[in-house]
């Protein structure tokens, strides 16, 4: 479930879980390391390794976010992302488990088979570096 080094293949799939998916903002601490899952590769789960930085609001769900560093960001190093998008990385904490479970039961299936490294199309990046969810881009604001 670590970083891939070559471009991934756009393959838009839906995703349930992480919408629906309850996790307070306290779960988190600065130092944290985190992953964003992104899709598959190789029958497993793949995403963007980052750090947790600070506390910082996430406009597009007007809720209290994270700010997070990804080392590998290049011009977007820093990101302010919602908690349900991270999973823990090195802490292996109940919550994060079963989210990567369910998620690995949800997307593995459809992906069986392909070596491909692809890329589900769940997160976009804002121009003032809010990253956001599909299903978060497409809800109305409060």
């Amino acid at each position: 479930m670590l970083p891939h080094p070559h471009l991934p293949l756009l393959i838009p799939t839906p995703d349930p879980l992480t919408p629906a998916r309850h996790i307070t903002h306290q779960h988190f601490q600065p130092g944290d390391h985190v992953l964003v899952l992104r899709g598959v590769t190789n029958g497993d789960l793949w995403g963007d390794a980052m750090r947790v930085v600070a506390d910082s609001w996430h406009l597009p769900t007007q809720e209290d976010g994270w700010r997070v560093l990804n080392p590998n960001g290049g011009r977007q190093s820093y990101l302010t992302a919602h908690p349900r998008y991270l999973v823990h990385l090195r802490r292996r904490c109940a919550d994060c488990l079963i989210h990567l479970r369910a998620v690995k039961e949800y997307l593995l299936p459809r992906f069986t088979g392909r070596r491909d490294l692809i890329d589900c199309g769940w997160y976009t990046t804002t121009v003032l570096g809010q990253l956001v969810h599909s299903d978060d881009a497409e809800a109305p604001t409060p």
